[in-house]
């Protein structure tokens, strides 16, 4: 080697290296060149991208390969499947979000198991235990929604499992959370790839990929034009949506802090990812303003802002249109692949390490044998999700020599098999009658493969209570039905009893009252519109004054009772919400039969019956909320289960709680109220309303008459939070007074 070949190769030795279409430009003058798209993360801000796909098909540009992060990848992954920009607008401003991102399905198509709990805790806060450790959701957001979304628009492609041969090239970043490293997604499942490059921290748990954990890819790479070079793109359109970095004022809260520390990360890759561009790339950059990340149902604004950004650019992108042949060429090629209904040889469950999902494939509309029906498939992903023992399912179709199968991947929450929801009670009515109580739930899922439950809940405060009960299914056909089970319960509770004038709502005397409650029941589930049970239940109750103002000779205030009976109980609820909901109804009837020993006088058999109906209509903002409760008995005189009391916030409002007292009741109720704009962190939103009522009680069914109702109207500001319901209310009662109210929790 001649001193010249040395001094030339340790020249080139310290040149930086060169990647064919990634550091050099191409030459001028050379044939179209190869065009890259790339489409940054920036949650809901992303759908800007709709609107530049809709520019760049009005102007005839062809692309030829799309990288995309984030909501990026999801907009680029469905475009690559073969979508249209039409397509893309149309399917994603007619979603509802607030379903997508729902927490669990919608209310009503969970079993009443699941339902019943509402009414005594918030569905939102739930927490767990797993391996003798307390643990949170990872996610504040379910993606399960978004997942099921993703995975119907990219169905026909599902058999494609290198991205490079999805009608247009494609590929999603992601963060491998464990190493801090950038993973670049070029095949697999279409669905799943695009859904990891969206774990946003904190928002949604992260996705498994074949043993990574995967999480959002702009914490490394928001605006991936590195990875559009090494594909082969020789121009790119690179369009960033990207969350600027917020002031002062969004650092009062957690979440604002949290959010800030994520949109440093992503404008610091962004900025190196922009200055990396070519001349002859166009950058878009759509003028979003004060629309955030999180304001996915302004869609159509979102898609018409990225329009206009598209369009002030079209001096630069006109460069890459192609004539009307050419175009049509191109479209033709890329192609849009079509669902196909296989015929499914098999329906497979898989995933759940600690649940035993194949218990319900019974209960599966999609059958081994039929053809492949996706709106079937959906509604099976639902069920499964609705036992609320799942962090994720999902559904895909596995092509193999002996026929195609459906299966099922469900993921354990990670918080679980125990489950733990917190309730308050706090009351006044700010004349010095207050209440507080702290409310506990615990469920043990799975103690056995046919799904037994462990239920236990603790009340501490005013009134203190403590309930546990067993369920376990028996997987047995009885008659037309199954899915029936039985339950062992126990209760016991003490409680403050006030006995007022009916008229002037004086205090007349206080009892502490303390219960003692065993029950078995046998049940069966009516799908997911409720439950009926039968069953055998045995009561204790001790009376006894702690204040008394009133005196009667010859009466003994301190009396105990037992009783055993014969219980009834139906219940059939569709309401979307426990609390302030906006559509559905709900039924309750109760009835028992048994016999009652009064520390052995007025002995004898009794009978009780309640029923109890809901129903509630929207129209846009504004609901209507129908409610009805009646109650009759029939038992010995000197009874310490009654007698049954209206009064207090809604159920007689300006009535002081349980004012008016009997062995009949008759009680109704008309709503209204409406949904403001404003919606405070942790809240569903306010809402304010008002309502007129309308009831009674006497001393037995007997004297029941409308003629004798008394009438009472409340008008509240109120809000669902993640431990129940907040309420400021004034209560109004002719015959019976006003009351401020304020509380939370249970009125």
């Amino acid at each position: 080697m001649t001193r010249a070949h040395r001094y030339l190769l340790t020249a080139l030795l310290l040149l930086p290296p060169l990647t064919w279409g990634q550091d050099l430009p191409p030459a001028a003058g050379a044939a179209r060149p190869k065009l890259g798209l790339v489409l940054s993360g920036g949650g809901a801000r992303g759908l800007a991208h709709v609107g530049v796909l809709k520019v760049l098909e009005r102007e005839r540009i062809p692309v030829d390969l799309i990288t995309g992060t984030s909501m990026g990848a999801i907009i680029g992954g469905l475009y690559a499947s073969g979508m249209s920009a039409a397509q893309l607008e149309r399917e994603l401003t007619r979603l509802s979000w607030g379903d997508v991102f729902a927490s669990r399905v919608e209310r009503q198509d969970l079993s009443q198991r699941r339902k019943e709990e509402d009414f005594e805790f918030s569905a939102v806060l739930e927490f767990g235990m797993r391996d003798g450790e307390f643990r949170a959701p990872q996610g504040t957001l379910s993606s399960r929604g978004l997942e099921a979304l993703l995975r119907r628009f990219t169905l026909p492609v599902r058999k494609i499992r290198r991205f490079d041969e999805l009608p247009t090239p494609f590929r999603a970043v992601s963060t491998d959370m464990e190493s801090g490293e950038q993973q670049v997604l070029s095949e697999g499942d279409l669905a799943l790839a695009i859904r990891s490059s969206m774990s946003v921290p904190g928002v949604f748990a992260p996705v498994e990929w074949e043993d990574r954990i995967l999480g959002d890819g702009g914490l490394i790479n928001n605006l991936p034009v590195d990875i559009a070079r090494s594909m082969g793109a020789e121009r790119l359109i690179a369009v960033n949506v990207g969350t600027p970095i917020g002031g002062r004022e969004s650092l009062g809260s957690l979440l604002g802090v949290t959010a800030q520390m994520i949109n440093i990360l992503t404008e610091q890759n962004v900025k190196r990812s922009l200055a990396s561009l070519w001349e002859g790339d166009v950058l878009i950059k759509p003028q979003l303003g004060k629309l955030t990340s999180g304001d996915f149902e302004r869609g159509v604004d979102f898609i018409k802002l990225g329009e206009q950004a598209a369009e002030a650019a079209l001096p630069e992108l006109r460069a890459f249109a192609v004539d009307e042949p050419g175009y049509r060429h191109w479209r033709e090629a890329r192609g849009g692949a079509q669902l196909d209904k296989p015929l499914l040889a098999a329906v497979r469950m898989e995933g759940s390490e600690i649940a035993n999902p194949q218990r319900f494939a019974d209960q599966l509309e999609s059958k081994p044998g039929e053809r492949f029906d996706l709106a079937k498939a959906e509604r099976d992903t639902r069920f499964l999700a609705s036992s609320g023992d799942y962090e994720r399912v999902d559904y895909h179709v596995e092509a193999r020599e002996a026929g195609d199968t459906l299966v099922f991947s469900m993921e354990d929450k990670s918080w679980g098999p125990n489950y733990f929801r917190v309730g308050l009670d706090l009351s006044t009515d700010l004349s010095g009658d207050s209440s507080f109580n702290l409310r506990i739930s615990h469920n043990r899922h799975w103690l056995t493969p046919n799904g037994t439950e462990w239920r236990n809940q603790l009340t501490l405060g005013q009134t203190p209570r403590l309930y546990s009960e067993l369920y376990h299914p028996l997987g047995l056909r009885l008659g037309v039905s199954n899915d029936w089970f039985v339950s062992g319960w126990g209760e016991l509770e003490r409680r403050q009893i006030t006995i007022y004038d009916r008229d002037t709502g004086h205090g007349l005397a206080r009892f502490q009252r303390s219960g003692a409650s065993v029950g078995a029941d046998l049940g069966q589930p009516w799908g997911r519109l409720g439950e009926i049970r039968i069953g055998l239940l045995h009561e204790a109750w001790r009376l006894s004054p702690s204040l008394l103002t009133i005196d009667v000779p010859g009466v003994d205030f301190n009396r105990h009772a037992n009783e055993t009976a014969l219980r009834l109980k139906a219940v059939v609820d569709q309401l979307d919400f426990a609390n302030f909901p906006q559509r559905g109804y709900r039924y309750t009837f109760e009835g028992l039969y048994g016999y009652q020993v009064n520390r052995g006088e007025n002995n004898g058999n009794f009978a009780r019956a309640e029923l109890q109906a809901t129903g509630v209509q929207s129209w846009g903002r504004h609901t209507l909320n129908l409610h009805l409760r009646g109650f009759a008995a029939r038992e010995p005189e000197s009874s310490v289960q009654g007698p049954y009391s209206l009064g207090g916030f809604q159920q007689l409002s300006g009535y002081k709680q349980g004012q008016l007292t009997g062995a009949a009741l008759l009680f109704g109720r008309a709503s209204y109220y409406m949904r403001l704009n404003e919606t405070p962190v942790l809240t569903r939103g306010f809402f304010v309303g008002g309502s007129l009522e309308a009831g009674n009680t006497w001393d037995n069914h007997r004297q029941m008459s409308l003629k004798g109702l008394r009438w009472a109207s409340s008008l509240f500001l109120g809000t669902d939070t993640t431990v129940g319901p907040l309420y400021v209310g004034l209560g109004y009662a002719p015959q019976g007074g006003s009351a401020l109210y304020l509380f939370i929790g249970r009125p």
